[in-house]
């Protein structure tokens, strides 16, 4: 079976994010969505809810899991049996940021990324960019899955 991971911090999963595992599972037999906790970010959304909401948009898709991730992403990669990063690219700025990190974990254990083209359609969707709306009172229900509104605005302490 080939396995690929899909990793991010999905904070908060958006509709890109769902196209990105819905293209991958196309070329994949299994793809398993890690949620990460990356020490750089100070997420609005801790790790349960994140992993919660990114089970609930992927539920109806065979072939997907979900599950958190701490540390090296080779070793979450390795300890799946994954054969493949999968990353989605949404324009020029993501591949600058996205190819040392596929050069530095090919270079650890000689895992592979695939980058996968998002549909052009959702590119101007970021997570950054959802939050930022979401805390200017924007309505955001556009830019993610059922459920993902509620939740962040939870998390603003914003009323619905």
């Amino acid at each position: 079976m080939t396995i690929a991971v899909f990793p991010g911090s999905f904070d908060p999963i958006t509709l890109g994010h769902v196209d990105v595992a819905v293209r991958a599972r196309t070329v994949f037999e299994k793809v398993v969505i890690a949620v990460a906790h990356n020490s750089s970010k100070a997420p609005l959304l801790d790790v349960e809810t994140r992993v919660r909401l990114a089970a609930e948009a992927t539920a109806h898709l065979d072939g997907i899991e979900v599950a958190s991730t701490q540390g090296l992403l080779v070793d979450f990669c390795e300890s799946v049996g994954a054969t493949a990063i999968v990353k989605g690219l949404r324009g020029g700025a993501d591949y600058d940021v996205e190819r040392p990190m596929a050069l530095m974990n090919r270079s650890i254990t000689g895992i592979e990324t695939v980058f996968l083209t998002g549909d052009n359609a959702l590119s101007h969707i970021a997570s950054s960019l959802v939050r930022d709306v979401a805390r200017h009172g924007g309505d955001i229900t556009a830019y993610v899955p059922p459920g993902v509104e509620t939740a962040v605005l939870e998390a603003l302490g914003k009323p619905r």
